[in-house]
Parts: structure tokens; C-alpha cells; sequence
């Protein structure tokens, strides 16, 4: 679907609207759901940072339902309203650039969510805000949760199996994006989703049955894929300290991802690197719960 851009003077004098969506969104927004989808009173697990908001929005009936989460962007950098005034097609909000990683994704066969609308505001006078609409992974846990409720539903041998096919389709997963020089820069545990039901069960196949989630920064580097892949690999790294993985997964993963091209000089220098690098993760993640606890004493 082509999106209308208006002239420099519309942009700039009355504002135009840029929107993407699925047949099926009118069905549950309504015909005039981009007049107020910036305003409407979204509460459900809402969080606001920075001039962001999230929440999760159900639509339509019971009988007929869509439930979603709305990503709403009230702040963005002045220079990207300029851009966007000066050159509309160029997707320089965050949800327009979502949406684009998304359809490159599936096209690509990564197994990821759906984005039911999207669009941005440009003007009047420099404005910019922008939303996504991203439907909601009915059913599924992040890694971080499931692993350890994984953990207290298996048995030791079954959970030790578990994790090595769960973890053989992880490195399948990266490889798909890092073999193309595309990364996620959010690689952590917390955006890999898979069903609560294979919790409890070792699922004969992953295939289809895990998504990868906020591909907002998700990019491609020809040229410097080699400083992005260890950002990957020490974000994944680093978020996974949590029950129920110990440091033989770790291993296992290492030796998927690189096989037999791990006894390299190059690759050992490299895990070196990822190990600082996540290290200091660790150390700012640290650094901040402290501020926090600070910030509520004084």
C-alpha cells in the first residue's frame, strides 16, 4: 500500500498521515481509528518512558476479538521531524521502521510477530509522533520466564534435553540474521517467546513454535557486522543469568553457533570480548538498580 506524502506545503502547514494496515484492522478500529488512535485511553500493563508509551489494547468483541500491543511515540528526536518533513518516504519513526523490519523478516522466514497497523504524523510545524500496533503473542512466555517455570515442570533428564533443542534452535535463529549481516541489537532472552504449553513437554520440533520480538532497531551492516555480532552474542550472554541455565548451555550454544571454526585464535579473542562486553552490562544494569534504590531513600 502506497503512502501518501502531500506536498512539502501540506506537510509543513496542515500535517499528513502515514498509516499501514492489515485487511483486517478497520474491522476491529473502526473506519476512523486514525483520528484518535494517539489519544485513546489504552491502560491495560501500561509503561511510559521518554516520551513512549506501551500498553495492551483489546479490540472487537468476545466473540470476535484482536488484542495488540500499542506502541505510541509522543517525543521523538526534532531532527527526525525535519527529515520527515524534508523527506517523508524515508520511515524515520520508530514505528514505521518496526513495521519495515517486520515485513523484511517474514519475508525472510524469521519467525516473528505481526504488526496490524502502523503509521506516523508529520506536521504541522515540525510535529512528529508515530505508533505500531503489534498483535499480542497469545499463550507465550519470554525465555527468561519460561526457562525456570521449564525447570520446576520437567524432569532433570527431560529439562537437560529440553534445553539443548531449545537451544539448537536459537543458534539457527541467529544464524539466519547474522549470516545476512542483519542484527537484532536487542538480542536478549526477554524477546525470544515461546508457548507456555512447551513448558511442560520437550516439543518434537521448534519450528513455528518461537517468535522474536522488538525488531524496532533491528539493522543490516555489511561492512562492521563483525562489532554488531558480538553485541548479539554478549546481549544474549548477559540476559542469560537466570534459573534454570547453567554454564554447559552456555557451552553448548558457543559450539552451535561457531562449530568447529571455535578453536580459531580469532573466534577465542572474540569470546574474550563478549565475555567484557557482557560483563559490562552486568556492571551498568548494577549501576542502575543502585541509583534507583538511591532515588527512593532520598
Amino acid at each position: 500500500m502506497a503512502l501518501d506524502t502531500g506536498t512539502f506545503w501540506q506537510r509543513l502547514f496542515h500535517g499528513i498521515r502515514r498509516l499501514r494496515q492489515k485487511p483486517h484492522w478497520p474491522e476491529f478500529a473502526g473506519p476512523d481509528w486514525d483520528k484518535q488512535i494517539m489519544q485513546v485511553a489504552v491502560i491495560d500493563r501500561f509503561h511510559a518512558k521518554q516520551g513512549r508509551t506501551i500498553a495492551r489494547w483489546s479490540l472487537g468483541s468476545n466473540n470476535r476479538q484482536l488484542v495488540v500491543y500499542l506502541k505510541r511515540h509522543y517525543r521523538l528526536p526534532w531532527w527526525h521531524g525535519l527529515m520527515a518533513l524534508l523527506w517523508p518516504e524515508g520511515n524515520w519513526s520508530p514505528a514505521l521502521q518496526e513495521w519495515q523490519h517486520l515485513e523484511w523478516a517474514h519475508a525472510a522466514g524469521l519467525p516473528v510477530p505481526t504488526a496490524a497497523a502502523g503509521g506516523e504524523f508529520i506536521g504541522p510545524w515540525g510535529r512528529f509522533h508515530s505508533f505500531i500496533a503489534i498483535e499480542e503473542l497469545t499463550g507465550m512466555l519470554a525465555l527468561h520466564e519460561a526457562i525456570p517455570l521449564a525447570a520446576k515442570r520437567l524432569d532433570p533428564s527431560t529439562f537437560r534435553r529440553w534445553k539443548r533443542s531449545l537451544i539448537r534452535h536459537m543458534v539457527m535463529l541467529a544464524h539466519r540474521l547474522h549470516d545476512r549481516h542483519w542484527f537484532h541489537k536487542d538480542f536478549y532472552l526477554c524477546h525470544f517467546y515461546i508457548a507456555e504449553e512447551d513448558t511442560g513437554r520437550l516439543p518434537d520440533d521448534w519450528n513455528d513454535r518461537m517468535r522474536l520480538i522488538d525488531l524496532h532497531r533491528l539493522a543490516h551492516h555489511p561492512w562492521t557486522w563483525p562489532w554488531w555480532r558480538m553485541k548479539d552474542l554478549a546481549q544474549l550472554l548477559y540476559s542469560s543469568d537466570v534459573a534454570g541455565v547453567d554454564g554447559r548451555d552456555r557451552l553448548w550454544f558457543w559450539r552451535l553457533y561457531f562449530g568447529t571454526s571455535r578453536r580459531r585464535r580469532s573466534i577465542r579473542w572474540l569470546r574474550r570480548i563478549i565475555l567484557l562486553q557482557a560483563w559490562n552490562y552486568q556492571r551498568r544494569h548494577e549501576r542502575r538498580l543502585r541509583k534507583r534504590k538511591w532515588m527512593r531513600m532520598v
